[in-house]
């Protein structure tokens, strides 16, 4: 029985290492396809031709002072988190219609990459 338990630890514990290893994977595979995909209209410190994403995570849509947003976007009523990122990333003209943004991410394993990268040095 104390070996079982044991192995169970040892297995739990081996799961838990491995979510996080994961998640430090997935937040560095994000800035990656952040830098690819999505620098030449964002930047975390600046705006460009899209508002800055620095601290988006938990920001309600349409708030950084500095940037033109559409009316649609500053009356969405939207704080973003991982549901409202990936909605908008899958499709934003559905998620906030009359926006300025046509660029989607397709694949579900890449919006994820981005919104952990976000979330984690977004802020």
């Amino acid at each position: 029985m104390k070996r079982a338990g044991t192995v169970l630890a040892a297995t739990a514990a081996a799961l838990i290492a491995w979510s996080l290893a994961g998640r430090a994977q997935t937040a560095a595979e994000g800035q990656q396809l952040f830098e690819r995909r999505c620098a030449g209209c964002h930047s975390l410190e600046r705006d460009k031709e899209g508002p800055r994403l620095g601290g988006v995570y938990g920001r309600a849509a349409g708030s950084v002072k500095s940037f033109d947003y559409s009316e649609a976007f500053k009356n969405a009523g939207i704080t973003w988190n991982a549901e409202t990122l990936d909605r908008w990333l899958t499709d934003p003209e559905k998620l906030i219609p009359a926006n300025d943004m046509n660029f989607r991410v397709s694949d579900r394993v890449e919006r994820q990459a981005i919104i952990a990268y976000l979330q984690h040095r977004g802020r």
